[in-house]
């Protein structure tokens, strides 16, 4: 009798709309990542100083990872397929578990932190060899082999810390990190077996920038969702109407910096390359994690904000300040990184845009923290609108070219 193959069949076709597109399993799966977004922002929330922000970094590293790693996986296996769409599922309760400890990872819960986010690293880079194997794809294999060795040395480190004493858990953690990024940049290589080929790392690219682009969705959402629920439990006020208008236009104009053009001529050109897994892992992979750490950063100052609007005898404190211009300086950053890794040139109007959000962190002192966030808004908005027009003017340009 025939051997019953197990994953026969897992894996994503190449063509069709199946290629590309994203399923409801995929969104179910997110829904961990919202709350997990809400744990990290409350957590600086609550102790906004310098050591919970780093703790705070240590932490959205270790979520991004959990996320776009399935991502990739995902990319490559089919979500519509009982087992793949059941190892999501499990995914989802490591990442439920993890999620659940954030707030304290760095106390007294940073073992089932590390337990959960190394059991999701493993169990899926593990799934995703046995359904590569079973197909004969022995190159893609053997890339997650590398992979999973990357990550048991990654996770050792991790549980390790989990288990630490605080004060050199943050230390643990920060090395396992490192080993997190370096990873994909070093293409996983291995003594023995070498880097991984990156024709082992293409992926559909419309497929994996729509799934970039809703997990931008989700922290953008987290950022309302603290706005309203911070202004819901206060007595309405002018101030307080003034700083929830600043925090939602802020929302505004971020999605807008990254949606109004730039996720569009992203997708156009991962799919149109030939390389996808290189683009893939730069601009998909990488940069994200700027404009994610810029959006909580965001969410953040938005909820200091609605609740000292005029800060502390009308002076917005050091780190208040850092929060609140940091977090959009970030993001406008990692916005401009994207636009260059899709084919763009250096926009000196996002760049100009980081410097005047320094100038503004400068002047702080002199403003309340409601006046500080309207500024920095002041700053985005000049950026969308540079954008919108020099959008308009190349669309004319090309329009005329055609005639």
């Amino acid at each position: 009798m025939p051997r019953t193959r197990f994953t026969s069949n897992l894996l994503r076709p190449t063509t069709g709309d199946e290629s590309h597109r994203v399923t409801f399993v995929e969104l179910f799966f997110d829904l961990v990542f919202v709350f997990a977004i809400t744990q990290l922002s409350h957590s600086l929330i609550d102790e906004p100083t310098l050591l919970r922000f780093a703790e705070v970094l240590i932490l959205v590293g270790a979520v991004w990872w959990a996320w776009v790693d399935t991502t990739w996986v995902a990319n490559w296996l089919n979500p519509e397929r009982g087992a793949v769409r059941a190892m999501l599922i499990v995914l989802m309760l490591f990442g439920l578990l993890m999620s659940s400890a954030i707030p304290e990872a760095f106390t007294d819960k940073g073992w089932l932190f590390a337990i959960a986010f190394v059991a999701m690293q493993l169990s899926r880079t593990t799934f995703a060899y046995f359904s590569f194997v079973e197909q004969g794809r022995r190159e893609n294999a053997l890339n997650v082999v590398r992979i999973i060795t990357w990550y048991v040395t990654s996770g050792a480190l991790w549980i390790t810390g989990g288990f630490a004493e605080p004060e050199q858990r943050i230390w643990i953690w920060v090395i396992a990190l490192a080993i997190e990024c370096l990873g994909p940049a070093a293409r996983f290589w291995v003594p023995g077996m070498g880097k991984s080929p990156m024709e082992t790392w293409e992926v559909s690219g419309e497929h994996m920038a729509e799934r970039v682009g809703l997990f931008f969705i989700i922290a953008l959402g987290e950022s309302i969702i603290v706005t309203g629920s911070v202004f819901s439990a206060q007595p309405v006020s002018w101030e307080g109407l003034a700083a929830l208008l600043a925090a939602f236009v802020g929302t505004v104009l971020l999605w807008l910096l990254y949606f109004a053009h730039g996720e569009r001529s992203g997708s156009a050109y991962i799919t149109g390359a030939e390389s996808s897994g290189s683009i893939a892992r730069a601009t998909y992979t990488y940069i994200p994690i700027l404009m994610v750490i810029g959006i909580v950063l965001t969410a953040v100052g938005d909820d200091l904000v609605l609740a000292h609007p005029f800060g502390h005898h009308g002076e917005t404190g050091t780190g208040t300040a850092a929060i609140i211009t940091g977090g959009a300086a970030i993001y406008l950053f990692g916005t401009t990184l994207f636009k260059r890794s899709v084919g763009g040139p250096w926009l000196l109007p996002h760049l100009l845009g980081v410097v005047a959000l320094a100038v503004l962190f400068g002047f702080a002192g002199l403003l309340n923290p409601l006046a500080l966030t309207w500024l920095v808004n002041v700053v985005l908005l000049t950026v969308v609108v540079i954008d919108e027009w020099r959008y308009s003017r190349m669309v004319a340009s090309e329009a005329m070219q055609l005639e």
